[in-house]
Parts: structure tokens; sequence; C-alpha cells
């Protein structure tokens, strides 16, 4: 198994989710983050003072998957987040040694 972590911009989730749910993927886990990469941030006007806003606003998507379904996920978050501009984010694919669903205590690919 793997868990997939994308890092998208927040306006692009709607599309993403679409997508992932296009391809069989119906459960993923969705947070609220802040981060810069080569973007570095940017300056700010605000009532005349101007200030830098080193962190902007993300959004974290965490999926654990078969195998088999690694590329085509990958895929889809790429193309659905893609807008060609600097700062559409990153991609991380980790394995995953055991997976248990706590309700029933299935293990595996089962469990997810």
């Amino acid at each position: 198994m793997k868990k997939i972590e994308a890092i998208i911009k927040p306006f692009k989730l709607d599309e993403v989710k679409e997508a992932l749910h296009g391809i069989g993927i119906q459960g993923m886990t969705v947070t609220e983050v802040k981060g810069f990469g080569r973007q570095k941030g940017h300056t700010e006007l605000y009532r005349g003072a101007e200030y830098v806003v080193d962190f902007l606003p993300k959004i974290k998507i965490e999926i654990a998957i078969a195998d088999e379904l690694l590329e085509k996920a990958v895929d889809a978050i790429v193309q659905a987040a893609n807008t060609g501009r600097i700062g559409d984010g990153k991609i991380f694919v980790l394995d995953v040694s055991e997976t248990i669903r706590i309700r029933t205590g299935e293990r595996g690919p089962d469990a997810v």
C-alpha cells in the first residue's frame, strides 16, 4: 500500500476531489495548511503598512491506496491541480507498512 500526500492550492481542491473520485478513490483526509517553497511568500499593503506574508495558504490531501492505483491517482492529482504557475504544489508518495480499520479490525487493503 502507498500513502499519497499532496500539497495543492486551495481553489483546486474540488477539481482534485472529483478527479480522484472519478478513478474510484472513495476517501481522503484534507487539512488546511500554510507553507512556502520557491514562491517565498509575497508582500502586501495593509492600512498603509507593508508586511511580508511568508506562509501561503495551501491544502494537504492524504490518501491511502493500493499499489495498483498509485499511478492513476498521481496522474489525476497532477492534471487537476496544475495551473502552470509557481506554487502549484508537491506530491509525496510513501510506503505504508500496515493499515488497520479500528471499527472492524480489518487489515491491509481491506481496511481502506
